[in-house]
């Protein structure tokens, strides 16, 4: 019996040492575990969706905005195969220096559209306060922190378009446009149109064009291109002026 007892217990014991030392592995284990961050935890599985393109969104207002281009003539086509790099078109607004002009502007998405806004700045020279006359960079509030998902490409464009109609001088994106804009309004205005007229317009040798007809008559064609922008690609009173 006492050798029966004996060997049970020493069973017992060493039953339980290897509980004790298997406990002791798994408690290093999840100290362990502690220490080292998951590779994909479930907070940066969100965010690492949030920051790919939603591209069947991006498909879908490509299609909305193609169905009203004509009445609009706010366009998105793409630049490339993948919808990331894009072409916006926007007609100039009616009553401004920029009436007229057909003005293009590069769009390119970034990992997290739409929850972070489209990279947007104009290919076409464009004489405006808000607008880099080098670069093409727009300076919008809704393409930097006022952006929301809600809002669209086509919207975006829009608000550009708006903002051709309505400078903000006083939060310039070229001080030089802004400053000619604040003291010399008639200059501005004649520029704009000047630029609108020689880089914007569909039949992009209208100046040439007129610049050509003016030197045919004896005019210097230096001073012909200085008249003309004077009063904004204006033909008539270019010749008005050389007279």
């Amino acid at each position: 019996m006492a050798s029966v007892t004996t060997d049970h217990s020493l069973h017992h014991y060493s039953h339980c040492k290897l509980e004790s030392v298997r406990d002791s592995e798994q408690n290093k284990e999840r100290e362990r575990a502690k220490k080292t961050p998951p590779l994909f935890s479930p907070s940066s599985l969100h965010n690492s969706r949030r920051r790919m393109i939603d591209f069947a969104r991006v498909q879908k207002e490509l299609v909305e905005c193609g169905k009203d281009a004509e009445g609009s003539g706010i366009k998105v086509t793409p630049k490339s195969d993948n919808l990331v790099l894009l072409l916006g078109t926007i007609p100039g607004p009616i009553g401004t220096p920029y009436e007229g002009g057909v003005f293009k502007i590069d769009i390119t998405l970034p990992d997290g559209y739409p929850f972070e806004p489209p990279k947007m700045q104009f290919s076409t020279k464009v004489w405006h306060p808000n607008i880099s006359s080098q670069s093409g960079a727009i300076c919008l509030d809704i393409l930097k922190d006022q952006w929301s998902p809600a809002l669209t490409l086509k919207t975006a464009l829009l608000s550009v378009q708006a903002l051709l109609s309505a400078p903000q001088p006083d939060d310039p994106q070229d001080a030089v446009v802004a400053q000619q804009y604040l003291k010399d309004y008639q200059t501005f205005v004649n520029t704009a149109r000047y630029w609108t007229e020689s880089f914007a317009k569909p039949t992009s040798l209208g100046i040439e064009d007129k610049v050509q007809k003016l030197v045919e008559m004896g005019f210097p064609e230096a001073q012909v291109r200085n008249i003309l922008e004077a009063v904004g690609g204006d033909e008539n009173l270019a010749l008005e002026r050389l007279l």
